[in-house]
């Protein structure tokens, strides 16, 4: 795979309690048609967290965030992909942070979706010890509570969306008969026992985003704080607690920008826009950005249509790797 033509290519890592499906959901809704058509998505499930998991054995050592997200360089060896941008949810915009860092080379940039960069709180680790998780017996209802307020936050009696108690439902269900309630502890232990995050490190862009009623709204805009403003955006969505969920127009919105200002998907216009289907010297697209000059009687979706597939895998079903992919000469 080549990436001359400019095509978007997304790494993906869901958040506790998730899996790659969530991302996949979200991909596939209609305002991501246009992005999706001219990216290529490669989803990450982290170790024993994909639908129906063995239970991993009992003196397996789950790895740290800071070990899956140095590891997740073998995805991108093994698929021949030179760099990516990073798109990560909770747990996993933490994991493709730490990627970045340990990989600029590799990475773009980074849209993270309520990202935190400190360690664990006091209250964290109150919780954890409160859940009291009880090993092959399913997730107790203080899991669940836990879970359930990590992913939806804090005002779920606001929820504009109208359907919480469904949306609740069907996350207690996965919780229960989907996602491997052994290996989910180990996930949501090495979350607690993260590193603090270096973030101002990273010398590429990077859009932080959360909804105003997430449970970890004020620690993404702590952590923005932190970072250098030429280089961090912060997007921060009133009267929302899941944005995936709640808001996929906006972070939609969002991505494409940042994906415009990396020099990608220039011809893609904001979702809701008409879009044109060819272009002459000097037009500009919906957005008012000037565009490239196609060939004569070539279409646009001719002309960005990826050449291969989006991409679903898990860390644990790759064979062994290659030797690694030298790093391009620059991003």
């Amino acid at each position: 795979m080549t990436q001359q033509d400019k095509r978007a290519v997304f790494l993906t890592v869901h958040d506790l309690g998730c899996n790659h499906t969530s991302f996949h959901d979200f991909v596939n809704h209609p305002c991501m048609c246009e992005i999706k058509d001219r990216s290529i998505f490669i989803y990450i499930d982290v170790t024993g967290q994909e639908d129906n998991a063995q239970k991993l054995s009992d003196d397996f050592q789950f790895p740290a965030l800071q070990t899956l997200g140095e590891d997740l360089v073998t995805v991108l060896d093994f698929l021949h992909v030179r760099y990516v941008i990073g798109l990560g949810e909770g747990a996993g915009a933490n994991i493709l942070a730490r990627f970045g860092l340990a990989h600029p080379a590799r990475c773009l940039g980074l849209i993270l979706i309520n990202c935190t960069g400190s360690t664990a709180s006091v209250m964290d680790h109150f919780k954890d010890k409160f859940m009291n998780w009880r090993l092959g017996s399913g997730v107790n209802t203080s899991a669940e509570h836990y879970l359930i307020f990590h992913k939806f936050g804090h005002q779920l009696e606001n929820d504009p969306a109208g359907d919480k108690e469904k949306v609740i439902q069907e996350f207690q269900k996965k919780l229960r008969t989907t996602i491997n309630s052994h290996n989910l502890k180990l996930f949501v232990n090495a979350f607690l026992n993260r590193k603090d995050l270096p973030l101002k490190n990273f010398k590429t862009d990077i859009l932080l985003v959360t909804g105003a009623n997430g449970s970890y709204a004020q620690a993404v805009e702590k952590l923005h704080l932190t970072l250098d403003k030429g280089k961090a955006a912060l997007l921060k969505i009133d009267g929302v607690g899941d944005v995936m969920r709640e808001a996929p127009e906006k972070l939609a919105q969002s991505i494409l920008l940042y994906c415009k200002g990396q020099g990608l998907l220039t011809s893609v216009t904001m979702p809701g826009v008409e879009r044109q289907r060819t272009f002459s010297r000097g037009s500009l697209d919906g957005d008012g950005h000037p565009t490239r000059k196609l060939s004569r009687g070539m279409s646009m979706e001719e002309y960005d249509r990826p050449n291969i597939r989006r991409l679903s895998i898990t860390v644990s079903d790759l064979p062994p790797l290659p030797p690694s992919v030298p790093p391009p000469k620059g991003n």
